[in-house]
This record gives C-alpha cells, structure tokens and sequence, in this order.
C-alpha cells in the first residue's frame, strides 16, 4: 500500500474538510462544480475518457485527493484494470520518475475501489 492507508477514509476526510468552504465560499465552490461537471460530461470524448485524462493529470500532478476521487469514479464508470493501466503509462511518460511512483500510488487508489487488492508490488 502506498503512504496513504484508505483512498475512502482519504476522500470521505476531504469531502469533510470541503464543508466550510461550500459555507463560505458558495459562489466559488458553486463555480467549481459546474466547472467540474461542464468539464467531465460526456461529448466528443465519453465520461469515462474524461475520469481516465484526470486521473492521469491527478498522477503528474502528485495529487492524493484526486487519485482517489477518479478512482472511484472511474469504478463506477467501468474502466478495466486494463485501461487503467494503459492510462498509467501515458501519466508516467508525460511525468517521469515522480509520475511512476505516483502511478503505484493510483493503482492502489483503483484497487482499493473495485474492492480487490494487488500486493505483489507490480503497477
């Protein structure tokens, strides 16, 4: 597993933490969500190739809290570890090494998710 325990436990506590800013901040985080859903509906490219071209910027970006946000949502929009996998490599070439050790790190966040565990330590 990487440095994080649970991608649940990780998304639930900043789903919690995200609380007081939709208090006050409501027009911002408004804004955000409707950016977020403009972005991610299905178009020229399907929901699911949108999750897979986050989770990728989520992996170069070094980014926790998005790994496991678009692993769940990449989940429940079906992509196959095969998929996600590919997706993994396209992150690790446009990222480098920092990317590849980020890429462990979503595989677990995927695994996690689709409720099975691959400990064998292989991306």
């Amino acid at each position: 597993m990487s440095a994080i325990d649970s991608y649940a436990d990780l998304t639930r506590k900043v789903s919690k933490n995200l609380i007081p800013l939709r208090e006050n901040n409501a027009d911002v985080m408004e804004g955000f969500g409707a950016l977020s859903r403009a972005a991610l509906a299905a178009g020229a490219l399907d929901g699911k190739t949108k999750e897979l071209i986050a989770m990728a910027i989520g992996v170069a970006s070094r980014c926790d809290a998005c790994l496991g946000f678009h692993a769940r949502a990449l989940v429940r929009l079906g992509a196959t570890p095969e998929e996600f996998r590919e997706m993994l490599a396209v992150a690790v070439y446009m990222g480098g090494g920092p990317s590849l050790m980020y890429a462990a790190n979503a595989l677990a966040a995927f695994e996690e998710f689709s409720g099975g565990r691959d400990d064998s330590g292989t991306p």
